[in-house]
């Protein structure tokens, strides 16, 4: 808290009352400072109540008015003028001046030293900092206390009411697991952009916001970035700074905490993981995600291959229980993953990218713990020289399509959808798109309708305007499947005619 020339005159310890400039009194004192100078602007900062014996002040009317207006045009607090040592009175160019520009003019009487006033702005601003120093100890205790108590979430909450600012936190994928509002702030946007960035520059960055300050540090100690924290508040002051930097290194341990307590629980489950692969009984319930399951075989030969994927697993899920739950254990000379199944994009895929040491997977879907052991074992039949390969994008009839040439492909899907296509050009229409969803849903009017968010005589007459273009009943079983065949060997559209993959 600053000091103002208000506060000066209310010392009970000095005698300083104020002749003029009343309307000022509430100007911040940054420093006091004496001089006799003439002229003293050049030496002035701003902020300063200026004391002076009045020496030289001179003795032209106008130029006791011109000192006034120098003073107040260069951001002094005040002047504050010392009485029976060399003027018995203030004059009153200098008191009607002090009016009109409402700028403090002050009389030090009795006893007063200027050495005392000097002394009571440096002893409160000693003071202040004093108790701002405590604060920080005092918000730095309570964000300690606060990770052991309630982790991440109170360390950020203790850090915000300090600051009196807004915080956030980050994972590596620039995304958070605490709750936010249905409309995220401006402010997350901004940030997640800075992270999101080309090579982010680690440690401290303070960006503009609208008036405010952003401070976005960097979580980690060396090698990997763990995340981040970002912190919105007025000014970054040192202390806001120091504090900002206090509950980084708190967060950083937490995580580096839970990276280490996640490697050992996935080292003591994979005994119980590996002897499920292997097909052999297991007497105790697997710790896995929910089924359907994506198991992946990924060949390695680095020590620390299971380490890194139980890293990478928060990169590609989150610090989710989907992440917490799957299961990872060596094979032999391969890495045997169990994850969510969440459908494409594969996670192992994902995953692969950021396993060190690693350069191929291969994956296959189990519904159950009793399709675990065979899916393992497909897995590993699939596994490529490099790259990732999941059965399922392997089946027969991946097999056909990847046996048909591209000119057979193309040749037999313009002379089945020719029609149908160039229809949809002409007329805006979008009859192959509705054929597709008819023939996926086996034929089903209703559930083609409701899947296509249309009423089922809107899709009966797109139906109808089909067969009358095609100049065929879909009611033909030859027709039904030339027709799904041409939309799903090679997924194509035409515009203007053209044919496009």
């Amino acid at each position: 808290m600053s000091i103002t020339v208000r506060d000066i005159t209310a010392s009970p310890h000095l005698e300083v009352t104020a002749s003029a400039g009343r309307s000022g009194l509430d100007r911040v004192v940054r420093w006091a400072h004496v001089t006799e100078l003439p002229d003293p602007v050049r030496w002035l900062r701003g902020g300063e109540l200026v004391l002076t014996a009045g020496l030289g002040l001179g003795g032209d009317p106008e130029g006791h008015r011109a000192y006034v207006r120098r003073l107040h045009g260069a951001g002094c607090a005040g002047l504050a003028f010392a009485i029976d040592i060399w003027l018995n009175e203030i004059p009153p160019e200098v008191l009607d001046e002090g009016d009109r520009l409402g700028f403090p003019v002050l009389r030090v009487e009795g006893e007063t030293s200027f050495v005392a006033v000097v002394e009571t702005v440096a002893d409160h601003y000693a003071a202040e900092r004093t108790r701002a120093q405590g604060r920080v100890l005092a918000a730095q205790d309570a964000m300690a206390r606060a990770a052991l108590r309630s982790g991440p979430a109170g360390v950020l909450r203790e850090l915000a009411s300090a600051t009196s600012g807004e915080c956030l936190l980050l994972d590596r994928n620039a995304m958070t697991s605490r709750a936010v509002p249905e409309v995220e702030p401006a402010w997350h946007s901004l940030v997640r952009a800075e992270v999101l960035g080309a090579a982010p520059t680690p440690g401290m960055r303070v960006l503009a916001d609208d008036g405010a300050s952003i401070l976005l540090q960097t979580l980690g100690t060396t090698g990997r970035t763990l995340g981040w924290v970002a912190l919105r508040c007025a000014e970054p002051s040192p202390n806001v700074r120091v504090l900002a930097n206090h509950a980084a290194s708190l967060l950083a341990v937490h995580l580096l905490h839970s990276r280490d307590a996640r490697r050992a629980i996935f080292g003591e489950r994979a005994p119980l993981l590996r002897a499920a692969a292997l097909g052999q009984a297991v007497g105790v319930p697997l710790t896995l995600p929910p089924p359907p399951w994506e198991v992946v075989c990924f060949r390695t030969s680095a020590p620390g291959a299971l380490d890194d994927a139980a890293d990478a697993l928060v990169d590609v899920l989150g610090d989710t229980e989907a992440a917490r739950s799957s299961g990872l254990c060596r094979l032999g000379e391969q890495l045997l993953a169990v994850l969510p199944d969440t459908g494409r994009p594969y996670a192992g895929e994902r995953l692969l990218a950021l396993i060190d040491g690693v350069s191929a997977a291969g994956a296959c879907r189990a519904r159950g713990p009793g399709e675990l052991a065979s899916a393992v074992a497909r897995a590993r039949g699939a596994l490529p020289s490099e790259g990732y390969r999941h059965v399922d994008e392997a089946d027969a009839w991946a097999l056909l399509r990847s046996t048909v040439p591209e000119s057979g492909s193309r040749a037999f899907t313009e002379a089945v959808l020719g029609p149908v296509v160039e229809h949809d050009a002409r007329n805006g229409t979008d009859l192959a798109h509705t054929l597709l969803h008819y023939l996926d849903s086996s034929a089903h009017v209703e559930e083609t309708a409701r899947e296509l968010g249309v009423h089922r005589n809107t899709l009966r007459a797109r139906l109808r305007t089909a067969e009358r273009v095609l100049g065929r009943d879909l009611g033909d079983p030859r027709t039904r499947l030339e027709l799904w065949t041409a939309l799903s060997l090679r997924p194509m559209r035409c515009v203007d005619g053209v044919w496009h993959d």
